[in-house]
């Protein structure tokens, strides 16, 4: 299997040449945490195969259901038709998102909801008689790799390659850290942009609270409520991509309610389907939609569709994980869950080769130093991990916890135990 899929396949941010030496894993199953390799060996999947898995692979509930509904319908066009999961899907998301989000509009991947998103606002203010063709993103920030996605993106490489081919942005600094002070600081910096080129700008897109890819840097939430403010007051849209932060991660089910704010755009992907089919929403105001609700010969229509929009399989399935939520306090018992990886993460922190450990609900970052890049420090971690059944996949030197929400405590003993002896590991080789 190895073998064959190198003869053929291309992998995402993958240099193939690395697999002349390391051995593609074929998986054979899943089942809770736990992915099985074709010899019987299992790891822990402890960053939810890509932040995506929120209740443990192949659920027996949210199986149940995908069944269930490929014996109804399993896809039909989303225009000028419709479908009971899709409806359904759209009014839980209606009412458990912020307030004001009151549109759901249907995607098929995280990316393509930011690109969806983006173009929602440019034409928004079009509609309204305004042309804004700029965007505002934050330093350090991520939000996928279609061409409109990687413009409001902060990845030097990804930025330095494509750079003919993005649309236009420009960059404020996101918060140093998580701390009160370095959010205001980066509050005053957004307000002397927005004083200066508002009416150019059509929205500030930001990763809520924890940047993702960009080495799971955190901030304080005070910089949110701040952004929504100058954001209201100087009429620029504000986007808060929760492809990631969503259903959870962050310790509440959007990061945005730890600001307590509510945004004109949120992107939604990820977990929104327990891992098990790709969908995405962009939520959005009445205030928005009717801005593009007219008489057809007006042509103020939002431009933009999938083939599989709203597709009842990944409906289903995100029916089911919106489900699972109200059968249990899942939040809660996040809490307790979260509490324990950060009291076993302490020894991590006193190997000195290990800057900081920083969380955010149920995402645990742990940052090392003294390493160059050329050094692929994450590389020997993981290697040593999938050795003892852990998949860790670092972000070059930080290493992070992520995993599903059904994990037990033996379990988190283990990810952790793990992630401390490669750790050290590579300390001593150093």
């Amino acid at each position: 299997m190895m073998n064959r899929d190198l003869e053929v396949i291309w992998h995402p941010c993958t240099q193939m040449k690395d697999h002349e030496t390391l051995p593609l894993i074929p998986i054979k199953s899943g089942k809770g945490v736990y992915l099985y390799d074709f010899e019987g060996n299992s790891y822990i999947d402890a960053v939810s195969s890509w932040w995506v898995n929120l209740f443990g692979h192949s659920n027996a509930y949210i199986n149940e259901k995908i069944k269930a509904q490929l014996e109804t319908l399993e896809h039909v066009l989303l225009a000028g038709f419709t479908h009971e999961p899709a409806i359904e899907l759209a009014h839980k998301l209606v009412d458990i998102t912020p307030g004001g989000l009151s549109r759901v509009f249907y995607v098929d991947n995280g990316s393509s909801a930011v690109e969806a998103a983006l173009k929602m606002s440019y034409h928004c203010h079009l509609n309204q008689g305004k042309k804004k063709a700029v965007f505002l993103s934050l330093t350090n920030s991520y939000h996928g790799e279609t061409i409109g996605a990687l413009s409001v993106g902060d990845v030097a490489l990804y930025k330095e390659t494509y750079e003919p081919l993005l649309i236009a942005n420009r960059q404020v600094p996101v918060p140093a850290d998580q701390s009160e002070e370095a959010a205001k600081e980066a509050l005053k910096i957004l307000e002397e942009v927005l004083k200066e080129q508002a009416d150019e700008i059509a929205a500030l897109i930001v990763e809520p609270l924890v940047q993702g890819a960009g080495s799971m840097h955190m901030y304080h939430p005070l910089y949110l409520s701040g952004a929504r403010e100058l954001t209201r007051r100087y009429g620029v849209h504000l986007i808060t991509d929760e492809i990631m932060t969503g259903f959870g991660r962050t310790g509440k089910m959007f990061a945005c309610e730890h600001a307590g704010i509510s945004p004109d755009f949120m992107t939604l992907s990820k977990g929104l389907t327990g891992g098990y089919l790709p969908l995405s929403v962009v939520m959005t105001t009445d205030e928005v939609y009717t801005a593009f609700y007219c008489d057809y010969s007006e042509y103020k229509a939002f431009l933009h569709s999938h083939s599989y929009t709203g597709n009842p399989l990944a409906c289903a399935a995100a029916l089911a994980t919106l489900e699972l939520f109200e059968k249990e306090d899942v939040i809660t018992m996040n809490e307790k869950k979260s509490r324990y990886i950060m009291e076993r993460a302490e020894k991590i922190g006193e190997l000195s080769n290990v800057k900081e450990i920083r969380q955010q609900g149920m995402i645990t970052a742990i940052e090392l130093k003294g390493y160059s890049a050329d050094e692929r420090i994450g590389l020997r971690v993981y290697q040593y991990a999938l050795s003892q059944g852990v998949l860790l996949r670092p972000l070059g030197h930080v290493v992070y916890f992520m995993p599903p929400y059904t994990i037990s405590y033996e379990e988190i003993e283990k990810m952790v135990d793990v992630a401390w002896e490669g750790i050290a590991s590579v300390r001593e080789e150093a």
